[in-house]
């Protein structure tokens, strides 16, 4: 009989998720900003992934007679760098780099977190060794913990999404724990406990579908993040090295010739601007989306 009652319990939390997954859907479409910032990252990804197919040059080619060439000449859209290469191919180039580690860094972060986060949870004899682990972790701030964790590895991009992704696990463990509290506390987890249910089952078909839209919300919050701590690493040499185009590589680059060429920092920095705001947007908006107090509008 337990083996029967459990998935039908399970059934029913499943099928009261669909309604309310089809008024999320309709609020974020009618949210202008959160579809602007959707629209803006579709554009940046499929960019970054046809690179080799749209960029006018390869990144790392030199034209020595064009050096310095403002935006908007011919043949070059955005200008030229210090080495007369392509600005414009080597943002393309770049932001795929950026992207990759930051889409990287937060699935190795959600890959150690969410388990970690689910025991402190619903375990509660582990939870005052797995909450005193990640304070400990979080007295240190990201960039810097990124940083020290970049230079004990060494500077690569591997290296550099492995930091940012250790650096992100602490505060997804939280939001994981949290989540998971508040859904232990809901009357159809009681039933499947009363119902004999094991842990394993409770937490893998109840507790963890329940928690994905949160998990996705602090998904879309931390890749910008994770985009920003690598143009940090990469213009301190300790991300991506040249002459691998990434935004951080370019900005450090742009630093000797930024008086005599602003563009080589201002386009590089408006790119990474643009792609974090696009995320934060639509993370936001999907947020809001996602709330279980407006599931009923």
């Amino acid at each position: 009989m337990t083996t029967v009652e459990a998935p039908l319990v399970e059934s029913g939390a499943v099928a009261g998720l669909r309604p309310r997954r089809g008024r999320a859907l309709r609020r974020l479409v009618r949210s202008p900003l959160a579809l602007t910032g959707l629209l803006v990252l579709c554009t940046a990804v499929l960019a970054a992934v046809v690179a080799p197919l749209i960029a006018p040059y390869g990144p790392n080619d030199a034209h020595f007679d064009a050096r310095f060439v403002p935006p908007g000449s011919p043949g070059y859209l955005l200008g030229t760098d210090a080495l007369g290469r392509d600005i414009l191919s080597r943002i393309l180039f770049g932001a795929r780099a950026s992207l990759l580690v930051g889409v990287l860094s937060v699935l190795l972060a959600l890959l150690v977190a969410v388990p970690l986060g689910l025991v402190a949870g619903y375990f509660h004899r582990l939870d005052g060794l797995i909450s005193r682990l990640t304070d400990l972790v979080l007295a240190f701030p990201f960039l810097i913990l990124a940083v020290g964790l970049a230079a004990i590895r060494g500077a690569s991009l591997s290296n550099a999404a492995i930091a940012i992704g250790i650096a992100q696990i602490p505060g997804i463990i939280r939001v994981t724990r949290s989540e998971t509290l508040r859904l232990t506390s809901l009357d159809y987890v009681a039933a499947a406990v009363a119902e004999g249910a094991s842990d394993l089952w409770v937490v893998a078909r109840h507790i963890l579908p329940n928690a994905t839209s949160v998990l996705i919300v602090q998904a879309t919050v931390a890749i910008p993040g994770a985009i920003l701590g690598e143009a940090v690493l990469s213009f301190l040499g300790l991300g991506i090295q040249p002459p691998s185009p990434s935004l951080g590589t370019m900005l450090s680059e742009a630093q000797q010739s930024i008086s005599r060429a602003p563009w080589t920092a201002v386009i590089p920095g408006l790119s990474i601007m643009v792609i974090t705001l696009a995320f934060n947007l639509f993370g936001d908006g999907l947020r809001d989306a996602l709330d279980p107090r407006a599931s009923r509008r």
